[in-house]
């Protein structure tokens, strides 16, 4: 469909709150400031860099994350390195180069990229608009009379909290980014028995090193990146693994690794838990564990945002929202960045903001609502079509999208270079799964890359 825009009308400056202060939140106020925007990110934490900041302090937290508030925001654990190569993962001016005295590996452990996001956060200015220990408890419309109306202008009322000392703020806004990540509540499975189950259970959002699974049985639910990752960690001290996939048909990478351990096996799903400890998986098989780690991923939730039903949390699908940003009923005044998953996070993050900035400023303008929701309900029914589960609408994998996506505001598309990058990795890693990080095959294309401008600017100057 070919979507119109109304004229824009001449430049505005806004006052905007922006929730976290993650990667998508520390882009979102660099680019909402050099509209000239008034910005204020509140961020939960202590420091900068949402999940990238390692908290390895877990025991307050209910192990199976069913608490209502997370005292734990991130979900990385110790030994997590980055699954994609470093070149493909800066923003679209500051490249992720090595540092001397750092992680110089291509694919560096978790701290490495903390410690990008702090460079980048030091080098544009931006903690000065953070403030740190507060806690977004409910963002809420001002004076919402017309309910139907989605031209009248939005304010937003942001109650928060400072932790320490417990004062509470209350304050009206033009415009609220929520940009607080997708990586914190647990999503578990519904299995028979596992309420009654009287052993250790836990969601790997609180996983952090495998010490306290020393000669275990431990079944691990799910095989996604982190499921697999932590399978091969466990299997050096545990007893024994077992890994539990929805399909047998697992890569070659994950075959050749279970095939060199003796005590990691792979099994179907789990028909049931029983008390005395035993678990049943739906081939009839079974086994007696000790713990039952579920990799099985995380909701959407936003438990402060009170939208009166127009964004809505459907079994994960994030909605209605056009292009995985705004709400039709409530554009541009509320808007989300760093929903999609499964696409290169930085630059796309970055081309959200400046779309979110320029719409504030008032430079560019939103399709109509009939044209949004139309494009929206267009988005459902291709999913629909193709057989993609309503809770994985916001998996993308495609790299044209982010391209098509950029061009609503000009955006430089993603660099070919960073295509084939981050496609060589993957590729990589469904064979070699063990070795991927360490050893690859495109060093031809990556020594070409290096020599590219992006790389060979050394210190970005602030736009």
């Amino acid at each position: 469909m070919v979507l119109v825009t109304t004229e824009p009308i001449k430049s505005q400056s806004k006052t905007v709150c922006v929730i976290g202060a993650g990667p998508s939140g520390l882009v979102s106020a660099r680019e909402l400031r050099k509209e000239g925007h008034k910005v204020v990110v509140m961020e939960q934490n202590d420091d900068i860099g949402g999940q990238w900041l390692y908290q390895p302090e877990v025991e307050e937290e209910d192990p199976l994350g069913k608490s209502k508030t997370l005292k734990v925001h991130s979900s990385v654990y110790s030994s997590l390195r980055l699954a994609s190569p470093r070149e493909v993962m800066g923003f679209s001016d500051f490249p992720f180069t090595a540092k001397k005295g750092r992680d110089t590996r291509r694919f560096p452990g978790h701290e490495e990229l903390w410690l990008y996001l702090k460079d980048f956060c030091e080098v544009f200015g931006l903690r000065e608009m953070i403030r740190f220990n507060v806690r977004v408890e409910f963002v809420g419309m001002v004076d919402d009379d017309k309910d139907d109306d989605h031209d009248n202008v939005k304010r937003w009322m942001v109650k928060s909290v400072e932790k320490e000392s417990g004062e509470v703020m209350e304050e009206v806004y033009d415009a609220v980014v929520v940009a607080t990540g997708h990586y914190s509540y647990p999503r578990l499975p519904s299995i028979k028995g596992m309420d009654m189950w009287k052993r250790k259970q836990l969601h790997s959002h609180i996983y952090r090193v495998p010490d306290p699974y020393r000669d275990e049985v431990v079944v691990v639910v799910g095989c996604s990146m982190s499921g697999q990752d932590i399978s091969i960690e466990l299997v050096e001290v545990a007893k024994e693994v077992h890994l539990s996939a929805k399909s047998l048909d697992v890569p070659p990478g994950l075959s050749k690794v279970i095939s060199k351990h003796q005590n990691f096996h792979l099994h179907p799903q789990i028909e049931s838990l029983e008390e005395d400890g035993r678990v049943l998986f739906v081939d009839g098989s079974c086994i007696v564990a000790d713990t039952i780690l579920y990799c099985t991923g995380y909701w959407y939730k936003f438990p402060f945002l009170e939208s009166k039903g127009r964004v809505e949390v459907d079994d994960n699908r994030v909605g209605p929202l056009f292009e995985h940003t705004f709400s039709p009923w409530l554009s541009p005044s509320l808007s989300f960045v760093g929903i999609p998953r499964k696409l290169i996070g930085f630059p796309f993050f970055e081309s959200q903001a400046t779309w979110i900035a320029k719409l504030l400023s008032g430079k560019t303008c939103l399709p109509s609502f009939d044209q949004m929701m139309q494009s929206i309900a267009e988005f459902y029914q291709s999913r629909e079509a193709n057989g993609t589960p309503k809770r994985n609408t916001h998996d993308i994998a495609d790299f044209n999208y982010s391209d098509k996506y950029a061009d609503y505001i000009g955006f430089p598309h993603l660099e070919d270079w960073r295509k084939e990058l981050c496609l060589s990795a993957i590729l990589n890693s469904l064979e070699n799964l063990e070795t991927y990080r360490d050893s690859w095959d495109d060093d031809h294309l990556l020594q070409q890359t290096l020599q590219n401008p992006y790389f060979t600017q050394l210190s970005p100057p602030p736009r």
